[in-house]
């Protein structure tokens, strides 16, 4: 891990798996909502990885906007 982005998402989805686990009763339905935000979080270290290395300012918002939309739709699961 070694990036702000490395950080930020693999805690991102740390969270969102303890809130899986704690605040839903589990099934596979359930699961494959957790799954989009999860493919967020990896598309965000991927695209903020390498805007860090050309220093694109597009993409670094790009990551943090996929970062936020992961967290956004989390707690939409979670609320439903």
């Amino acid at each position: 891990m070694g990036t702000v982005y490395d950080i930020v998402t693999v805690t991102c989805f740390a969270c969102m798996v303890l809130t899986y686990f704690m605040f839903t009763e589990g099934g596979a339905k359930t699961l494959a909502h957790f799954m989009l935000p999860a493919a967020a979080f990896a598309i965000a270290n991927q695209v903020g990885n390498v805007a860090l290395q050309s220093g694109a300012a597009l993409l670094n918002a790009l990551a943090i906007v996929l970062i936020a939309a992961g967290i956004v739709y989390t707690y939409i699961i979670i609320r439903h």
